[in-house]
């Protein structure tokens, strides 16, 4: 079999070779190849050169503030764009649009959403949001992928996951990696939300990864905090956790449709004698516990209306707006961390002599403590 492999690719070669050498074929053969078409010239050079610049220029501040409060949807993903960017240029061009466009925002309810994983919370932001346009509403969603710790890659496939609403004209949906901000919450969302806002979006609904330490940071920007749940999944006693519950406003039990109606109406009952032991919430709010079907679309109105019921309550009471209040004190000083954070990693001084520092206390040559002592004094220098 070898033998006859070897002598089909020399015949091969053979006959390659004899084509290369004949310099006259025979225009009959099927190996003749005709000469190609030459391209046209360019008419006008200077008209090519004025696309190639239109396409590399960078809007300016004034056009995407102007684009945003026009609620053009390409500005406002192009500046969410240079909010989410690391670059000193982009980052000062932000802060310009943020501060232009912020005596236009505070106009929205913003809810947050969390759950664990499986629990269903794009197929529910979805029906929900889908829900919230019927009536009218603008709805903005910022869904936050997790990245990855390895690659620091992430998928960002809440927009394929949200077909329905995605294709919605009053609807806008924008993915964000997580990178390595708390818990997974997208470093820029606070900002991102003013943006929104601005842009005519009377609802800002904020996806979290998953339950853990992210329910902090988003807890600190949203009014109404929304937790999904499962049933019949093991997940009931997990859920009653202290701090979750006493960040929650609601509690979902979805996916209650088919077989699982009966174990979620258990659920909605052991949830509620929980709640029941925690003390009352600044608010005033007793929050309550529902079940749904996001896939029927089973139990989304019911779940707007405590929503508004929540809004209207708290704006009688005073806490809705003491709240924003507290939230804008909270995001000052994240803000100031994360600053400090980007300005001592950025720093020349520690550039030159952190791998050493690094090598020196994984050797036990110096304490940490010391160590982080000594670095944090060259800010001064």
């Amino acid at each position: 079999m070898f033998l006859k492999e070897k002598y089909i690719v020399f015949s091969f070669l053979k006959i390659k070779h004899t084509v290369h050498l004949s310099s006259k074929p025979k225009h009959s053969s099927a190996l003749h190849e005709k000469d190609g078409i030459n391209p046209p010239e360019i008419i006008n050079k200077s008209s090519l050169d004025s696309i190639k610049k239109r396409r590399k220029k960078q809007p300016s501040v004034d056009e995407l503030v102007a684009g945003i409060l026009a609620h053009d949807k390409v500005a406002l993903s192009r500046a969410i764009t240079l909010i989410e960017s690391k670059n000193t240029e982009h980052l000062a061009k932000a802060t310009a649009i943020i501060e232009k466009c912020l005596p236009h925002a505070n106009t929205s309810i913003r809810i947050g959403i969390t759950g664990v994983p499986g629990a269903g919370k794009s197929t529910f932001i979805e029906a929900f949001g889908t829900h919230l346009t019927s009536l009218g509403k603008k709805v903005a969603v910022l869904a936050v992928d997790p990245s990855s710790s390895i690659s620091s890659g992430s998928i960002l496939g809440d927009k394929t996951r949200m077909e329905e609403l995605v294709k919605d004209e009053n609807a806008f949906i924008r993915p964000s990696a997580s990178g390595d901000s708390l818990g997974g919450v997208a470093r820029k969302t606070r900002e991102t939300i003013i943006l929104c806002e601005a842009c005519g979006f009377d609802t800002i609904i904020i996806e979290t990864v998953g339950v853990g330490q992210s329910e902090t940071a988003v807890h600190s920007m949203v009014d109404f905090f929304l937790l999904l749940k499962l049933a019949g999944a093991g997940d009931e006693l997990q859920g009653i956790k202290r701090g979750i519950i006493e960040m929650a406003d609601a509690i979902v039990i979805n996916k209650a449709d088919g077989d699982n109606i009966k174990r979620a109406q258990m659920a909605r009952t052991e949830f509620k004698r929980a709640l029941h032991l925690y003390p009352q919430k600044a608010s005033k709010w007793q929050p309550k516990v529902v079940t749904a079907s996001a896939i029927q679309k089973e139990g989304i109105d019911t779940i707007w209306q405590m929503v508004e019921e929540f809004q209207k309550s708290t704006h009688a009471n005073g806490y809705f707006e003491d709240h924003r209040k507290q939230q804008n004190r909270f995001w000052l000083l994240q803000t100031i961390e994360e600053r400090l954070k980007h300005n001592f990693y950025t720093n020349e001084n520690v550039k030159k002599v952190l791998n050493s520092y690094l090598e020196a206390t994984e050797n036990s040559a110096i304490s940490p403590f010391h160590a982080a002592q000594q670095l944090l004094e060259l800010l001064k220098s």
